[in-house]
């Protein structure tokens, strides 16, 4: 990921005026230019959308979605994480241009490069904002470390490796086959 221009505090609004092929985030002022994901990086991301999916519909508890979606945390903080999940008791921050607020759940992947972004600088700022749980999708490790949102702040919920099943803490009954998601 490279900084893209002078040294200044961007906006929600610089980041909407620049070209629509750019893919770029807004963190904390700071703005990130992304590259495009690899290939396995997409088919992890389908897996997980997938059942994540599938199982949210089936039970009617909100909506998934998946990058590239804006989610605008502050005028100066706009993420797009891999995947998303808002309940349907929050369903009212989906907006027709963006999310206007945190969702209750972010996966992200990580992409070579771009580990301390995840699992630093978004890890914080998700837990500052308020997202319930955040995953970290490790695809050369093979595993997923899920974070639960408490009084103190994120609290590791365990690290989930293939042939393990992860169980969200928010979606209860919800489980993950980590020998699906990384089939691929």
């Amino acid at each position: 990921m490279a900084i893209l221009h002078e040294k200044r505090k961007y906006t929600y609004e610089d980041y909407c005026k620049l070209p629509s092929d750019i893919r770029a985030e807004v963190l904390e002022g700071e703005l990130l230019m992304c590259a495009s994901p690899n290939t396995r990086h997409q088919r992890i991301s389908r897996e997980i959308e997938f059942t994540l999916s599938q199982w949210v519909k089936e039970k009617g508890l909100g909506e998934v979605l998946d990058a590239p979606m804006d989610v605008v945390l502050s005028p100066y903080t706009v993420l797009q994480p891999d995947i998303l999940y808002i309940s349907k008791e929050r369903v009212s921050i989906i907006t027709e241009p963006n999310i206007q607020g945190a969702p209750d759940l972010v996966v992200e992947i990580l992409s070579p490069g771009d580990e301390k972004r995840d699992t630093v600088k978004k890890k914080a700022i998700y837990e500052k904002f308020g997202v319930k749980e955040y995953w970290i999708v490790d695809p050369t490790q093979e595993s997923i470390t899920l974070f639960s949102l408490g009084e103190k702040g994120y609290k590791e919920k365990g690290v989930y490796e293939k042939g393990q099943v992860l169980e969200s803490v928010i979606l209860p009954g919800f489980t993950l086959k980590l020998d699906e998601v990384f089939k691929v």
